[in-house]
């Protein structure tokens, strides 16, 4: 997994809108990216639509904001209109940007053991150095977590 002293990798992905977001067009600005297992799921609706309601905190503290997980463009599509987000998710349906960042691990639920996205935060400066990683996220404070590092 990406650690704090890590640089942003390079990547390229396709938000809900069909558009093409890449690391280099996000290099100037502090960055959040939260890796999130599916959208409209219950946890990850909470998660979500907390950075929402606080964006407007974190934008005040420069942040710009990425969601990805590994569904369709429709899927995120869905989720973002349900919940009017002000922030791009990404559809990794590849998993390659999830691989770079190293957030595809195994996972145990009820004694099954199963591949998944662990949930995470990455916290990068406007240099693309990852300042923080959070790997405990409380999905109903997110926004907490990120505001208080």
């Amino acid at each position: 997994m990406l650690q704090a002293g890590d640089k942003l990798p390079n990547f390229e992905g396709v938000n809900q809108d069909g558009e093409t977001i890449t690391s280099s067009t996000l290099a100037g600005k502090k960055l959040i990216i939260f890796f999130y297992p599916q959208a409209n799921t219950p946890t990850c609706t909470v998660e979500a639509c907390n950075l929402s309601d606080n964006y407007s905190q974190l934008e005040k503290a420069g942040f710009q904001l990425l969601g990805i997980s590994g569904d369709s463009i429709k899927k995120q599509k869905n989720f973002h209109n349900k919940f009017a987000f002000p922030y791009d998710l990404i559809a990794d349906e590849n998993h390659d940007i999830i691989e770079k960042f190293g957030v595809w691990q195994e996972k145990k639920t009820f004694g099954k053991t199963y591949m998944g996205i662990v949930r995470t935060t990455f916290i990068f400066d406007e240099n693309g150095i990852c300042t923080r990683v959070i790997e405990k996220v409380t999905s109903k404070t997110a926004a907490e977590q990120i505001l208080e590092g």
